[in-house]
């Protein structure tokens, strides 16, 4: 199987990641808010922290595989594919006219190797490296030649969101905002040309599919429980249509889709910023979903293209332990309940953790309450540097995309 991911704690045999780029240099303080930053991290230590991340997952057996790689694998198929994927990126970027389509296609086309133009539509364009007269255009001369004319795209080390890996089938996710959803056209081509996944994987959600979604809200709780977060960031309508089209596919083992109502607001962005699994029985937790849960369980209907939805009003570990088909979880609380380090720590996500085998889980350092409480509890802890990744809102698990987990 190309993808398979039934879980989320057996041990991880393959990972997708991207490795923060120069991107993050195109961020300023004007543009932060329209990028979902909230601060600009220093990007030589953010790639000295995630070649750190990196180098620890192949320690612990993990194989690591870029997602710019990946995709200038799909580049080097042909020159038609990559004429076809420069365009495409250009058209979803907003340029629309004609001349500035036209400068940006062949400064891309002839900008270097595969690899280096792949990366460059990561990095964003300012006009200042196309060829432009400012005597010969009102627009140019009174343009500032710093601009930016392409977006970077600077969420891309963060590799869970903008597809999701479910079962031995994918979701290619309809981000929540413009300038992320551009994210998720690499998954198109991947799963569209690359010779290890076309024609290989099944496609559960579109990016082009009307609704909402991100994988950050979705969790493989078992072979037959999908869990997916109605949050800021991941619609209703994108939940059933994703729970119809996994119904649907045959070779899909999937039963249960659980819809988690839980907070719109940026601190519950998405489900697995509420709660992570880290061992069979054993969950981190943001405590302000302390409390009765609404959730609503989608099945499979007797009629043709129906689903079945049940009400269900339940504290969170009552929901877990029944849908795992186990007598108990614990609930291991960011701060370890004590309210200044529970909000520091989960600003830092201190709960987003990847685990990569039952009970041993990446977290970021710098939570010292919360993993010190993690440790007590029986786990093994890995700890990474964090200082700079962490300013993009993201932990361990946002940063990481399974691809191969063991059933």
């Amino acid at each position: 199987m190309r993808i398979n991911v039934k879980n989320e704690i057996k041990p991880l045999k393959k990972v997708l990641l991207h490795r923060p780029g120069r991107e993050l240099n195109n961020l300023t303080p004007e543009t932060l808010e329209r990028l979902l930053f909230d601060d600009i991290p220093y990007l030589e230590m953010a790639q000295e922290e995630h070649d750190e991340f990196a180098r620890l997952l192949r320690a612990n057996g993990v194989e690591v595989v870029y997602l710019e790689d990946l995709m200038t694998e799909v580049l080097d198929i042909s020159e038609e594919i990559k004429k076809e994927f420069i365009m495409q990126w250009i058209d979803e970027a907003g340029i629309k006219t004609n001349k500035y389509q036209s400068k940006v296609y062949d400064y891309m086309m002839n900008y270097g190797s595969n690899k280096e133009i792949v990366l460059k539509s990561m990095e964003g364009i300012a006009l200042r490296e196309l060829k432009y007269n400012k005597t010969t255009s009102l627009v140019d001369l009174l343009s500032d030649e710093s601009k930016l004319v392409l977006d970077p795209m600077p969420n891309l080390y963060f590799t869970r969101d903008p597809f999701a890996s479910i079962g031995n089938g994918v979701s290619i996710n309809h981000m929540y905002s413009e300038t992320r959803n551009r994210e998720t056209i690499y998954a198109e081509y991947i799963f569209k040309y690359h010779k290890d996944y076309k024609e290989n994987v099944p496609i559960y959600y579109n990016r082009y599919d009307p609704f909402r979604i991100e994988g950050g809200d979705i969790l493989n709780l078992s072979e037959k429980v999908l869990a997916v977060g109605i949050s800021q960031r991941t619609s209703s309508d994108a939940i059933e249509l994703l729970a119809k089209n996994v119904f649907e596919d045959e070779t899909s083992k999937v039963e249960t889709v659980l819809a988690f109502d839980i907070p719109n607001a940026r601190a519950f962005m998405h489900l697995d910023t509420v709660f992570t699994q880290i061992d069979y029985d054993k969950f981190t937790i943001h405590p302000g979903i302390l409390g009765p849960l609404v959730v609503y369980e989608l099945k499979k209907s007797d009629q043709k293209e129906k689903i079945k939805v049940e009400r269900i009003e339940s504290h969170l570990e009552d929901i877990l332990a029944k849908y795992l088909e186990i007598d108990k979880v614990t609930l291991i609380e960011c701060g370890g309940g004590d309210r200044i380090a529970a909000e520091r720590e989960q600003w830092n996500d201190g709960s987003n953790t990847l685990c990569i085998a039952p009970g041993k889980i990446v977290v970021y350092q710098r939570n010292t309450v919360t993993n010190s409480i993690l440790k007590a509890h029986g786990l093994e802890v890995i700890e990474i540097p964090s200082s700079e990744l962490s300013r993009g809102r993201g932990g361990p698990r946002c940063m990481s995309m399974p691809l191969l987990r063991e059933d």
